[in-house]
């Protein structure tokens, strides 16, 4: 590994900071960093800055220093190359962002000698189709949400699974995630936590009228139809939590597994499990 991209929360002074000392870390080894132009911005020298939908194609390895939330923004832009991850979260821990701060030139150390383990993590390309022409595309990593606004009354969502009818649910919203994505919204609104390595999606209702609506699990092979059948209403879909467009009566969502993943350097020193038992604060009392 000879080019190193970085990205961070840029708007975060803690990874301003850190990304300085880490850029010189790995110019120190003699290895090329490309710094995401709001980055370079921030941090106030005369580093250059590139498109953060450029990087990927560039480099040989991304390192993202934030939350889950930095991270899954930058997964959408490597969405479809296979370049790995290297997740450090400045906070407390993440879900995603397994590496500490305490353990990241430790963590850089092995990965630029190859002694690294990768955790593959399924995504979804979603494509919203009006009249039968492509209104807007997205890839995502954790999930496709359908929501009404503020004071929209309930949606109406006509659901097929590889063209066969499901039902058409009366709710607040639907949630389409992945493994990866249980343990986001999905997770807020009943659905169940899906081990990363499993290969399936999850579909959720948000705050169905019908009790007896429940989470469904399908395999990652399905294609995921979504017919919107209300009116004048205010829906929209958001992607990740992060970017979406608003929605029209008629308008077809279709999801499906995206051809590649996203592929996350794991920390040598937890599990998942061991992640999901933090995070969640099982077998406190």
């Amino acid at each position: 590994m000879k080019r190193i991209g970085v990205y961070a929360k840029y708007n975060h002074p803690d990874a301003v900071m850190l990304a300085r000392d880490v850029v010189c870390w790995l110019r120190g080894r003699g290895l090329e960093v490309f710094l995401e132009k709001n980055l370079a911005c921030n941090m106030a020298g005369q580093e250059p800055g590139y498109d953060r939908a450029a990087i990927p194609a560039m480099v040989d390895l991304i390192v993202v220093l934030g939350g889950d939330g930095t991270l899954i923004s930058v997964a959408r832009k490597v969405c479809g190359r296979d370049v790995p991850i290297l997740g450090v979260n400045l906070g407390s821990l993440g879900f995603l962002t397994e590496i500490t701060r305490g353990e990241l030139y430790l963590s850089l150390e092995k990965v630029l000698k190859g002694e690294y383990t990768l955790s593959e993590r399924m995504m979804l390309n979603a494509v919203v189709l009006r009249d039968g022409i492509e209104a807007g595309s997205f890839c995502v990593l954790n999930d496709i949400v359908i929501n009404k606004g503020a004071i929209a009354r309930i949606i109406d969502m006509e659901v097929s699974v590889d063209s066969a009818y499901l039902t058409t649910f009366k709710a607040d919203g639907l949630i389409i995630a992945t493994p990866t994505g249980s343990t986001a919204y999905n997770l807020s609104a009943g659905g169940p936590i899906i081990s990363p390595g499993l290969h399936c999606l999850v579909v959720t209702p948000i705050c169905p009228h019908m009790l007896a609506n429940r989470p469904l699990i399908v395999a990652d092979t399905a294609c995921i139809r979504i017919e919107m059948k209300f009116r004048d209403q205010d829906v929209v879909l958001t992607a990740d939590g992060q970017v979406g467009m608003a929605l029209e009566a008629g308008d077809v969502v279709e999801i499906r597994r995206a051809g590649r993943s996203t592929r996350l350097i794991k920390s040598p020193s937890k599990d998942y499990f061991e992640v999901l038992r933090t995070k969640l604060g099982w077998g406190e009392r």
